[in-house]
């Protein structure tokens, strides 16, 4: 997220410049010490918004020089165009991964259901491993893109799987949520670190440190998978999985879906026009870039870990409702923001919002599946991953669209809209009525109840047995 943008803009915009002008000699954010990329001699496009308040407009060029090298961070980008465009071009980039693990999940469902997770998610880990590596040494936007692509193919398998497997661990539904808050924390933990970390790595080491890094430590990964999953064992789902159909047409599962979906296209909107928007009003310095991720990274973290415990003693529903509404609030405030401070606030708030969703959503639908369907978990994690892909496949392609045509503001507006109209929808999900056919088998087989997400008044409607009224 921190590196692409600039990356792109050094290796094209800077590189055809310097080649057919001798105005720019071509710095570049990555290393350290640098001039600056603020030269205004050069500058095209006052009407892009890259000049700096404090920094004057570039109408003295030769003033200018002498001053950038105290405060290096402080200037902005030449080519108003040029930064127009990549939003676009950024957006299809991050987008492509989400697109390719759109296609892939539900393959990757059917194969669970068959052989297990855990080969699945030891043949996630061997692709992602191949990605990074093709990332560290990729050096133009189709390599980039290849790389990309290649990667949601390996995060397909290692998320369905991972959620399946989770799932068929922890059948109890209090249980299952608390080991869900925990790895949608691994989520926010890689999240978290991942920005920053890219960020500053890329300014003072160079594009191929931060994902030779990840690349070692994914070898770790897969070291611990073989010792503890042992993924040569085929370990076939003990029961029939639900067609893919079946449970796209169940609507409390369409439900849950488009809760995951639309609380995560803001954050997929913001990772590739956020940057772009700080390089346009803010001027920051390349590390800044990364670090405004921050605190949706810190507060993700919080949420999970916290909501993966509260959401089933509050109800997910309304855990789910009320992180829909706090999403669409703060990507409201994003662009209220005139420097990287005024960013905290809405992007912690985002990030909170976020993770109660995530951890509230994914054991529902689990539990969705256990109530209404068979307990096959595979096939409903594809969907539930695929909702996810969805908000980042559509979020990127489009926000870079949308940014060009009517800016930046606008499309908080829009995407923040779309949660909080989305918000009441998630009432649906407080009492979902389960088959028939499962309610001896629940009563008997499984703790799970529908208590798990409803006030102590609504559960009197939705008696298990006759055993279960004379408890109430």
């Amino acid at each position: 997220v921190p590196i692409v943008p600039t990356f792109l803009y050094t290796t094209e915009y800077e590189g055809a410049e310097s080649s057919g002008s001798p105005a720019l000699p071509g710095p570049t954010p990555a290393a350290p010490g640098a001039p600056p990329l603020s030269h205004s001699d050069t500058s095209t496009a006052p009407a892009g918004g890259f000049s700096s308040p404090g920094n004057g407009t570039g109408s003295s060029p030769p003033e200018h020089p002498p001053r950038d090298p105290p405060a290096p961070p402080r200037g902005c980008l030449q080519g108003g165009e040029f930064l127009a465009q990549e939003n676009t071009r950024v957006g299809l980039l991050f987008a492509s991964k989400a697109l390719v693990q759109l296609l892939v999940n539900p393959w990757v469902g059917v194969l669970t259901n068959r052989i297990g997770y855990h080969i699945p998610m030891f043949l996630g880990f061997t692709i992602m491993f191949l990605s990074t590596v093709m990332f560290a040494f990729s050096g133009t936007y189709t390599l980039l893109l290849t790389a990309r692509a290649l990667q949601g193919i390996g995060s397909s398998f290692s998320s369905v799987a991972g959620l399946g497997l989770l799932a068929s661990v922890y059948p109890d539904d209090s249980e299952r949520g608390s080991a869900m808050g925990i790895a949608l924390g691994g989520l926010a933990l890689g999240v978290l670190i991942g920005a920053p970390f890219g960020s500053i790595m890329y300014e003072f080491v160079g594009k191929a440190s931060p994902f030779l890094v990840l690349a070692f430590l994914a070898l770790l990964d897969g070291a611990l998978q073989l010792c503890i999953l042992q993924p040569s064992r085929v370990r076939p789902e003990s029961t029939r999985a639900p067609p893919l159909g079946t449970l796209l047409r169940d609507p409390y599962i369409l439900v849950a879906a488009g809760a995951l979906c639309f609380s995560n296209m803001g954050v997929a909107m913001l990772e590739p026009t956020l940057p772009i928007w700080m390089l346009q009003t803010m001027c920051p310095p390349q590390w800044q870039l990364g670090m405004a991720f921050l605190p949706a990274s810190i507060s993700y973290l919080v949420g999970t870990n916290l909501f993966g415990i509260l959401a089933n003693r509050m109800g997910r529903w309304l855990c789910s409702m009320i992180g829909m509404a706090v999403v669409g609030i703060s990507l409201l405030c994003v662009p209220l923001a005139t420097n990287i401070y005024g960013l905290i606030g809405p992007n912690a708030g985002l990030g909170f919002a976020i993770g109660m969703v995530d951890s509230s959503m994914m054991p529902i639908m689990g539990y969705l599946v256990d109530l209404r369907h068979t307990s096959a978990y595979g096939t409903v994690y594809a969907i539930a991953d695929v909702a996810f892909c969805m908000g980042f496949a559509v979020g990127p392609s489009t926000g870079g669209v949308i940014v060009r045509a009517l800016g930046f503001p606008w499309l908080m507006v829009m995407v923040g809209a779309l949660n909080a109209a989305y918000a009441p929808l998630c009432w649906l999900l407080r009492s979902p009525p389960a088959a028939q056919e499962k309610m001896a088998i629940l009563s008997q087989e499984c703790p799970m109840h529908p208590k798990s997400y409803t006030p102590k008044e609504a559960q009197r409607e939705f008696p298990l047995t006759e055993e279960a009224e004379n408890v109430e």
